[in-house]
């Protein structure tokens, strides 16, 4: 998380809903001297309290989850890099813009007679998203292939007890600095999803209090 308060002090709902659409993190644990990684789709739970997984059991994070450890879900968007130049006033240096949020708490493994369960409710989530095609279910699977399958995998949850968030749109800069450099963001942007990155920094979201 940026160190600068100015980028941080979005609420809660704010971040669960931002992690909400991205869908997609990093999900990071330390059981030993070097972090393992596994990027993973999540899903969620309405409350925001629990965010639901699944793994290749050949993951060597699946494996570090033989008990609950600690872990943090990485949650990054729209990114990008700003020139100096385009905030239209002299001295400035460069910098990157970004929005980020930390899901932290306790990641365990569930019982594999969980995961078929897990795989419709993740699969009908972002299927509804996918929305006006019909959905995918898994029942459109051979019985047989769906089971092959699963053998493979196993579902995990992440129970969250801390929530931090960063929003780094160039709210240190005026506001005339920050619009002229949202507006090169949009024209000619170096990042990812820069039009959403130039948009949040045209408007950012204000402190707020749970």
């Amino acid at each position: 998380m940026h160190p600068n308060p100015v980028f941080r002090g979005r609420s809660d709902a704010r971040n669960l809903a931002f992690a909400r659409d991205m869908g997609f993190g990093a999900l990071i644990v330390a059981p030993d001297s070097a972090p393992l990684i596994a990027q993973a789709p999540f899903l969620l739970s309405d409350t925001g309290d629990t965010a639901l997984f699944h793994l290749l059991k050949s993951n060597p994070l699946w494996r570090a989850a033989a008990e609950p450890l600690q872990a943090t879900l990485l949650v990054t968007g729209p990114h990008g890099y700003i020139s100096p130049d385009w905030y239209e006033t002299p001295d400035q240096v460069p910098t990157w813009n970004y929005v980020s949020v930390h899901l932290t708490g306790t990641l365990e493994r569930l019982p594999e007679t969980a995961l078929r369960d897990t795989i419709d409710a993740q699969s009908a989530h972002f299927e509804a998203l996918a929305a006006p095609k019909p959905p995918w279910t898994s029942a459109k699977m051979p019985t047989d292939l769906m089971a092959r399958m699963m053998r493979s995998i196993a579902p995990l949850r992440l129970t969250i007890a801390g929530i931090e968030g960063t929003w780094k749109l160039n709210q240190n800069k005026p506001d005339a600095a920050r619009t002229a450099a949202a507006q090169a963001v949009a024209d000619h942007g170096l990042g990812l999803a820069t039009d959403a990155l130039a948009a949040l920094m045209r408007d950012p979201p204000p402190k707020e209090e749970d």
